[in-house]
């Protein structure tokens, strides 16, 4: 785990970056048991925390994306972690790439391990953005006792969009041969993600985004839904699962019936106008209030 390798006299897991964010966001790297190090956002709350919230972001976005939200929730008093995933984000290194689903399943647990080991006592609720929320899912399976709650906002356990059936092929036969090989995300359509015309437009022009990505990657996307169908069953944690009812790329209809496949029923919020990525709805959208009086209820 990175912190043992902390102990072990290498470099510490963890490492603050010396670079500008808006305030109070601090930038630092992490440093997994395989020696990869990942960027993450750091939010601190003005005042000593009440839970800690780490994010995992979608297949095509990053935590630069997410910047209000964190904000606002460590305003209210949570000590707020955004991790840009391997391969993505400010992470240059593998671009598009990862060795496999649970790979990334251990870069979340080693990272979530690594906050536990200071006041393990407080709280961490684990939040899953679209793609990221098959992680978010995935991980009380792999890793049980981790996380004390689950929050997955229009996760993309049940997708509308997919590859056509002829690219599958291609990237299941590349995965053999030429498991490097890229192929394009098939979320590469701003419109798909906001009703912003301004949201838009910077999904389009922002440089950190992923458009493509490798057969490796994208098998082992494949291969971590049939992981969830056995892991599903043993999420049975508090968790609240929030939908959009104008979103193009998750099915909301078969994610309902997805999360009734979990050890403990999921509290369900559901927006009728919003699209699939909340952060881009209006800053009047009431979302990150009501997940916060959730947490409240249900984990703190």
């Amino acid at each position: 785990m990175g912190e043992d390798l902390a102990r072990g006299g290498r470099q510490p897991p963890v490492e603050l970056v010396n670079r500008e964010l808006t305030p109070p966001a601090r930038l630092g790297t992490f440093r997994a048991s395989d020696g990869y190090r990942f960027y993450y956002r750091h939010y601190p709350p003005p005042a000593e925390p009440v839970a800690r919230l780490a994010f995992v972001h979608g297949i095509r976005s990053h935590g630069g994306w997410y910047t209000r939200s964190c904000e606002r929730f460590a305003a209210a008093g949570y000590d707020v972690y955004f991790l840009d995933r391997r391969g993505s984000g400010l992470n240059t290194a593998g671009r598009g790439d990862a060795p496999s689903f649970r790979r990334l399943l251990d870069d979340a647990a080693e990272f979530v391990q690594h906050l536990r080991a200071d006041r393990a006592s407080l709280p961490v609720v684990l939040g899953g953005i679209s793609w990221g929320g098959k992680l978010a899912v995935g991980l009380p399976y792999r890793r049980p006792g981790l996380v004390d709650g689950l929050v997955l906002l229009c996760p993309g356990l049940v997708p509308k969009v997919a590859p056509p059936f002829a690219r599958r092929a291609r990237i299941a036969v590349a995965r053999v041969f030429r498991p490097g090989k890229f192929f394009p995300i098939p979320l590469n359509e701003p419109e798909l993600f906001t009703g912003s015309p301004n949201w838009r437009a910077y999904i389009d022009r922002e440089p950190h985004g992923l458009r493509e990505a490798t057969a490796r990657f994208l098998f082992g996307s494949f291969a971590l839904d049939i992981y969830l169908r056995r892991a599903s069953k043993r999420v049975a944690v508090p968790t609240l699962l929030v939908l959009g009812g104008r979103d193009r790329i998750i099915d909301n209809a078969q994610t309902r019936l997805f999360a009734g496949r979990f050890g403990t029923p999921a509290t369900i919020l559901d927006y009728p106008e919003a699209h699939h990525t909340l952060e881009f709805e209006g800053d009047d959208h009431p979302w990150v209030g009501d997940v916060i009086r959730w947490i409240g209820r249900r984990v703190v």
